[in-house]
């Protein structure tokens, strides 16, 4: 089948390179304007800009799908892009992590209209983050919907659905790539026989958002359980990743959580305040349990275990990680 793919991230690359692989023709690609990043913050392509050029498919970069929005031009030109390409015989639209709102004018113009791939199992976790919110809530699973797209955040009927264990030890990194790998067969198992996919009203109850990851999310709040802190680590890794602050020769600086484990505590301690700290981890007391933190980063410097961490930067039972 001949499409159009809308995405950004890697995300929404492995997909793409699967329908590729599969034997779809991606007649024109939309993702994101390129951005600045790494340290010279040079403007650079997204994933799916990247595998586009490789592949010799046009590429086409709004800022705004909007007729009527701040990027009328822009728009414009992306509409004539989508006609062209729908000249060229493209039924359908595959999005995955566009990061653009379409209006209801691009929905309607593929003749099979717009098929989404979110990663979660809908109606819970609609919205940006799914794969971080669900670790963070603690959900035993999670999966892969393929969706008809409509004009509401999410909520178009459901085509197909893909079930995944979130491992007790996953990490949005980790389950990213599970997740990714299992919506590039999904959308190829959808489009193998479109016309046999029944369409499933989504459910009423069980709505949940996945709001935006947000930097000041980052700080640890020590008053909170040692559980949620347990899993506000991985779900945050590898971004924007957990902060608290730590004083180390006078100087305060922002060390950097990536993983720690949930134990009992057998003495009451004020949160925020180190009870043991040897090779198998740093125990922080918090509001309910110690956080056992066994990989930590300081400023600068690499993510280390617990025995190298300590090596040059000893932590005291006693000593405390909150701020001043």
């Amino acid at each position: 089948m001949r499409l159009i793919f809308a995405g950004t991230p890697e995300f929404a690359r492995e997909a793409m390179a699967a329908l590729h692989a599969a034997g779809h023709e991606i007649v024109l690609v939309l993702t994101q304007p390129d951005r600045p990043a790494g340290r010279g913050m040079k403007l650079q392509a997204s994933p799916v800009k990247q595998w586009a050029l490789a592949h010799g498919v046009p590429v086409a970069q709004p800022r705004s799908l909007r007729l009527d929005g701040k990027y009328p031009d822009e728009a414009d030109a992306a509409r004539e892009a989508l006609l062209a390409a729908k000249a060229a015989g493209a039924e359908c639209m595959v999005v995955a992590a566009y990061g653009l709102i379409l209006p209801q004018w691009t929905l309607d113009l593929p003749p099979r209209g717009c098929l989404n791939i979110h990663a979660s199992i809908l109606p819970r976790w609609r919205g940006a983050a799914p794969i971080h919110r669900a670790i963070e809530a603690g959900d035993a699973q999670t999966g892969i919907t393929i969706m008809q797209m409509d004009a509401g955040l999410d909520t178009g009927d459901m085509l197909l659905l893909r079930t995944l264990p979130i491992a007790p030890d996953a990490t949005t990194a980790t389950l990213h790539d599970q997740l990714a790998a299992l919506g590039g067969e999904s959308i190829v198992q959808a489009l193998a026989a479109p016309d046999a996919l029944t369409r499933t009203p989504q459910p009423t109850e069980g709505i949940t958002y996945a709001h935006k990851i947000e930097k000041a999310e980052a700080a640890l709040d020590w008053a909170q359980s040692a559980e949620v802190l347990a899993r506000r680590i991985r779900a945050f890794d590898p971004f924007p990743g957990m902060t608290v602050p730590l004083t180390h020769n006078g100087q305060t600086e922002t060390l950097k959580l990536w993983a720690a484990t949930a134990e009992p505590l057998a003495q009451p301690s004020a949160p925020g305040t180190v009870v043991q700290a040897d090779a198998s981890g740093v125990r922080v007391a918090c509001g309910e349990g110690v956080l056992c933190l066994t990989q930590l980063q300081r400023p600068g410097g690499k993510r280390l275990n617990a025995a190298d961490f300590l090596r040059g930067c000893p932590l005291l039972p006693g000593q405390s990680l909150k701020a001043a």
